[in-house]
């Protein structure tokens, strides 16, 4: 399966499989990501039994937002390799030359290399925003929005069953958990994605760069 991710709803990044399609989704959902590239660049390695050059293209550049950090502690770029396991188990040998490769290139270019498989990206983060681009692009006035997010601003956290049982107290409960959902999948609201959700989830309104 190969296509054109919509990354951020904008710049179309390539994907060659639906494991490479899972990553971006991944990484478009977090806020630290700046940007991504596909196919980024080539790096040339020799087999090391016949000593013949090859060139080996990695399928993916992450890039950070410096946020919060000074200058001297830049996140640094992350270049990626993604390969269902299956995959690298059984061809690792194979391919240990051109990754020993892409560590040094990384390094030199002041960047980190890591192999993602399916452990890393199809976790309890890949499920719960999965869950949660399906309420994306519902409607909700914009007035309760705000409500919400300012109380979210004074508190600085609050849990979801705090801004239920202050928002959508009865009847309106229902349409309250959709609403705090789709606040959570169009980044109005953040939360740690990577646990697993609850009624005593913590949830922050997040700080994006100017």
């Amino acid at each position: 399966m190969s296509g054109y991710y919509a990354f951020r709803g904008e710049e179309s990044i390539a994907f060659e499989s639906t494991l490479e399609r899972d990553f971006l989704v991944r990484v478009d959902f977090d806020l630290d990501v700046l940007g991504v590239i596909s196919q980024p660049c080539e790096i040339p390695f020799q087999h090391p039994i016949t000593g013949r050059w090859y060139s080996y293209t990695p399928d993916y550049i992450v890039y950070y937002q410096l946020g919060d950090r000074h200058y001297d502690d830049y996140p640094k770029p992350l270049l990626v390799e993604v390969k269902p396991q299956a995959a690298w188990r059984k061809h690792w040998r194979d391919w240990l030359s051109k990754w020993k490769a892409a560590l040094r290139y990384a390094k030199e270019q002041g960047w980190t290399f890591h192999l993602y498989d399916e452990s890393r990206i199809r976790d309890t983060a890949f499920d719960n925003i999965t869950f949660l681009m399906r309420y994306k692009r519902m409607t909700f006035p914009p007035e309760e929005s705000r409500e919400v997010l300012n109380t979210v601003q004074k508190m600085g956290v609050a849990t979801l069953d705090y801004l239920l049982a202050r928002h959508f107290m009865g009847i309106y409960r229902a349409e309250g958990i959709s609403h705090l959902w789709h606040l959570l999948a169009t980044r109005q609201l953040d939360c740690h994605v990577a646990l697993p959700f609850s009624p005593f989830t913590e949830v922050w309104v997040p700080e994006y760069e100017s």
